[in-house]
């Protein structure tokens, strides 16, 4: 800081900031941070499009974005641009409050999750012991957005693709809400922070050994909560025009097509660390490596890697899968997920009984 500012502003500044009563402070401060990862959010889910345009790019041999600046790297800019001075037309026998409220309930709830994700092992928004709780209950506002949108337009074709995206969204929540009921039973908390440091000592202690079946649960669940390939049958262009936002243009569409980015690397971002220990280091237990060794120490970059590798998943997935029908994923979430979960919950009770895995530690 003293680098980047001269010493007359840093002083008038530290007493500015001493005049501040603590609470004032404690506000500025968490808005401060707030932005910084509200920013940093959403310039990573604009070059998400880009690379999603790239890994699919490649998958198929073709070149993906490259006009749009230096190796395209400025066409996310351009989709903005373009969108923003598109014109949002309301139709004229919607509800147009809730028309335009819709988007909304979409986003915002994959940008205020983040207020409780650990980001670093000191570094925090909100480290709140029902951290885990609130999670849930935000990615559960998301279906509401959906369902308002395609009823709020007063379209046939709205209003189906909203029904089927939520009947999705609600079979697969189930099973990713008794997932986490899994991790709750492995990590001894609710706080994203606990959970996170039960899975320090080495990469054989992350949770996705023990609760396997309930990662891939939560992983797919999760592509299928973010209406993703090959869970897109809410927006099958061949069948209902686009889905729930059929009617929507300009900046209320790229509020819903924010809102499916923001969400992947929400789940990502989840899945790493429920299952692969977060911000803990993939190297911590080499010993061989020496104690203090920056390979071994927690820290932000190994979440971020983590979070990219989910993402590629979530774009190699597309680009490999054709759509299922809609009866099959309706029998996937409720016929297999759900019981995978329940099941694999009682042989979590099993495996605290007998003290293995992560209760292996528990006193008798």
């Amino acid at each position: 800081m003293k680098a980047l500012l001269p010493d007359f502003v840093l002083n008038i500044w530290m007493s500015v900031w001493g005049w501040l009563p603590p609470l004032m402070q404690y506000l500025v401060e968490t808005t401060f941070w707030i932005l910084v990862v509200m920013i940093t959010v959403i310039l990573a889910v604009a070059f998400t499009t880009y690379f999603e345009r790239k890994v699919i790019g490649y998958m198929q041999g073709r070149i993906g974005p490259n006009r749009v600046g230096p190796l395209g790297l400025g066409q996310p800019f351009a989709d903005v641009i373009k969108l923003l001075i598109k014109e949002v037309i309301v139709p004229g026998k919607s509800n147009r409050f809730l028309f335009i409220i819709a988007p909304l309930l979409t986003l915002i709830p994959a940008l205020a999750t983040w207020a409780v994700i650990p980001l670093t092992d000191t570094f925090v928004i909100a480290d709140i012991n029902a951290g885990l709780l609130y999670v849930l209950s935000l990615t559960s506002v998301g279906v509401y957005g959906v369902i308002l949108a395609g009823w709020a337009t007063n379209s046939k074709y709205a209003l189906l693709g909203a029904m089927r995206s939520a009947a999705q969204i609600v079979a697969y929540e189930i099973a990713m809400g008794f997932a986490l009921v899994g991790v709750l039973m492995a990590g001894g908390s609710l706080n994203l922070g606990v959970i996170t440091e039960a899975q320090s000592g080495g990469f054989s202690s992350w949770f996705v050994w023990p609760l396997l079946p309930l990662f891939f649960v939560y992983l797919i669940s999760g592509v299928a909560e973010t209406n993703r390939a090959p869970f897109d049958v809410a927006e099958g262009e061949s069948e209902i025009v686009a889905g729930f936002h059929v009617e929507y243009s300009g900046v209320a569409f790229a509020l819903f097509f924010l809102g499916e980015y923001a969400n992947i690397i929400l789940i990502s971002a989840l899945t790493s660390i429920l299952f692969l220990g977060g911000y803990n280091s993939f190297f911590e237990g080499w010993t061989f490596l020496g104690e203090g060794h920056f390979l071994r120490e927690p820290a932000l970059l190994w979440l971020i890697i983590k979070i990219c590798f989910f993402i590629f998943v979530f774009f190699w997935l597309r680009a490999t899968f054709p759509r299922y029908r809609y009866d099959q994923i309706m029998r996937l979430g409720w016929k297999v997920f759900i019981p995978v979960t329940i099941v694999w919950i009682v042989v979590e009770g099993v495996m605290a009984w007998m003290q293995v895995g992560p209760w292996r530690n528990l006193a008798g």
